[in-house]
């Protein structure tokens, strides 16, 4: 008899045989989910089955899921981090790699074509790009580790049976006192991030941060160090500088205002200055100086000379172009006025007559 025509006719034999067969399964799949569960409790492991299954102790599979699981899991747990981890620390330094690149530079460059006096390139913004991308990575790269870790952390807890609840709950009653007792220090890192993210200003930059300015000692995500020019350091939290004045950034404009005399040949004059800004090295030719008649003023005609200049030469071409102005002009024999004033002494009449 074939097994469709045992079942088929239900209440014969076949029928019987093939329903003991099935009971039989059943009490046996029951008697094993009933054994895992006594032996791997309610939630049984991988390792606990295959133990159970290999040996059908229940003891071994009770044994090796004590000694075997969690520490499998946590390896696991560890393993995930540390891949987790690299992924990311790879894109964050893709990411600011990118600050760097070749296109960012040509499209300086083509900017620089479309716009000659609103960029001057002066060689320094790569190295400083580098720089900036290096530091921001570094924070970057941190705080993704912290997170990772700090999730690492927390699941190996759990397979290690401790509660998570109260210590969740604390740490968050402790995270929520700490943001209002530390509103300031997290706006000062929250101001320091922005701050390298939009370059605002580094490491050797002359400033003005409101309160102080001087050139740039140190930068870190919390506060900011300056030297002014009389030798005081003055620490400034990022989160207190409502402004900055960089005077450090691409290039640097040398302003000289000079005034010569009444009755000067001012073409004459205006090459002088000029030829004497182009004398100088570290003078830019691109965008060249510049010479502008400001005012007439009470004694003389003030006029000023502008000089594109790297940025860390704008006071010596200042000093520089000074001297050499003074001699070339006097050489040219342009007078330098001076404010001058006739006085007129008169003598009071006596009041007394001669006898």
């Amino acid at each position: 008899m074939t097994l469709n025509t045992a079942v088929g006719r239900r209440g014969g034999p076949g029928w019987l045989r093939w329903r003991v067969v099935a009971v039989a399964v059943v009490a046996v799949v029951a008697q094993s989910a009933d054994s895992v569960q006594q032996a791997c409790g309610q939630d049984p492991s991988f390792i606990c089955r295959r133990v159970l299954d290999w040996t059908g102790s229940e003891s071994w599979a009770e044994a090796a899921d004590k000694l075997l699981s969690a520490p499998a899991h946590i390896l696991l747990i560890l393993i995930l981090a540390f891949l987790a981890n690299l992924l990311v620390r790879r894109a964050i330094r893709r990411l600011t790699n990118k600050i760097v690149e070749p296109g960012s530079q040509e499209r300086l460059r083509n900017l620089k074509r479309r716009a000659p006096h609103a960029i001057v390139d002066t060689g320094s913004l790569s190295l400083r790009s580098a720089a900036r991308a290096q530091t921001l990575a570094l924070v970057l790269r941190s705080i993704a580790g912290i997170f990772i870790w700090a999730i690492a952390l927390t699941l190996i807890l759990g397979e290690l049976g401790v509660d998570l609840g109260p210590l969740i709950a604390g740490a968050g009653i402790a995270g929520i006192a700490i943001g209002f007792g530390a509103q300031s220090l997290v706006k000062d890192f929250l101001s320091g991030i922005f701050m390298l993210i939009e370059d605002q200003y580094g490491v050797g930059d002359i400033i003005d941060a409101g309160d102080a300015s001087g050139t740039v000692e140190a930068v870190s995500l919390r506060t900011t160090r300056l030297r002014d020019v009389k030798g005081t350091v003055w620490h400034i939290p990022n989160g207190s500088i409502a402004r900055v004045g960089n005077m450090s950034q691409q290039w640097a404009r040398a302003l000289l205002d000079i005034e010569v005399a009444y009755g000067t040949d001012l073409e004459k004059a205006r090459a002088t200055m000029l030829a004497v800004a182009k004398a100088i090295p570290e003078v830019l030719a691109d965008p060249p100086p510049e010479f502008f008649i400001l005012e007439f003023g009470e004694s003389a005609i003030q006029i000023e000379l502008r000089m594109w200049t790297p940025i860390v030469t704008r006071f010596d071409v200042e000093t520089r172009a000074r001297h050499d102005l003074a001699r070339a002009l006097a050489g040219a024999g342009i007078t330098i006025p001076f404010p001058q004033r006739d006085v007129n002494v008169r003598r009071a009449p006596s009041s007394t007559k001669p006898s």
